[in-house]
Parts: C-alpha cells; sequence; structure tokens
C-alpha cells in the first residue's frame, strides 16, 4: 500500500497470508491496513515491503530493492520479525540492510500493526 504523498516511510514486516501455520491471516491483514491508513490521514507517505516465511522470498534482494527505491526518512520494522525467537537470523539480516541501504532513515518498531504510524512519527518531522 502507498499513499498519495511522496513516500518517507517504508514499514517491513511479515506477509501474514505467506506465514505458514494452521492460523487466519484475515485479522492482522485488517490491522495493518488500519495502521497504515494512518499514514494518508496525517498526509505522510508510506510504502510496505512485506516478506514472506514460506520461502518464497529472496529477502535480501525483495527488502534490499525496497530500501533502495526511496530515500527514507524513517523504517518501520513489524513486531512478526521481532517477537519471535525462530527470527532472530531474519530479523539480524533486515536490521544490517537497512543500516546498509538506508544509514540516514531512523528506525521505529510498532507494538501492533495497528500503532504504525505512531511509531514512524516519533521519528518524522
Amino acid at each position: 500500500m502507498d499513499t498519495t504523498a511522496s513516500p518517507r516511510v517504508l514499514v517491513i514486516g511479515l506477509d501474514p497470508y505467506r506465514v505458514p501455520g494452521p492460523w487466519d491471516p484475515e485479522p492482522v491483514a485488517r490491522a495493518i491496513e488500519a495502521g497504515l491508513a494512518k499514514f494518508a490521514e496525517h498526509g505522510v507517505g508510506v510504502e510496505t515491503c512485506l516478506i514472506g516465511l514460506d520461502g518464497s522470498d529472496d529477502v535480501e534482494v525483495v527488502v534490499g530493492s525496497a530500501l533502495r527505491a526511496h530515500p527514507w526518512e524513517c523504517v518501520t520494522v513489524g513486531g512478526g520479525l521481532r517477537h519471535s525467537d525462530g527470527q532472530v537470523e531474519l530479523l539480524e539480516l533486515i536490521i544490517n540492510l537497512i543500516r546498509r541501504y538506508a544509514p540516514a532513515a531512523a528506525i521505529a518498531f510498532n507494538s501492533a500493526p495497528d500503532t504504525t504510524y505512531e511509531a514512524a512519527a516519533r521519528w518524522i518531522e
């Protein structure tokens, strides 16, 4: 999702439809959309980079391309990447990609998908 405003914030997170397991991705997908809608309400451009845990993404290529697409003011990393002990190496990879391709960007962490704007707003002017 992106807004009509020039993108200033990149949100990197897990695509709820591509996370294996017996669970319903719809509530998470709705919460992500609700969080992104707040950017439009505040006139802040946002883009997402949602990756799967199903092996369908080359994470370094997908995330690296998204990070190089614009000069980001802030990159927000979603909780699905941070709250799983099984994803520590993936989180490290993403943080190091941010450092490499968007070194001037602030890094923010949301507490839930619907608080993504608030997390980024702490770091953008």
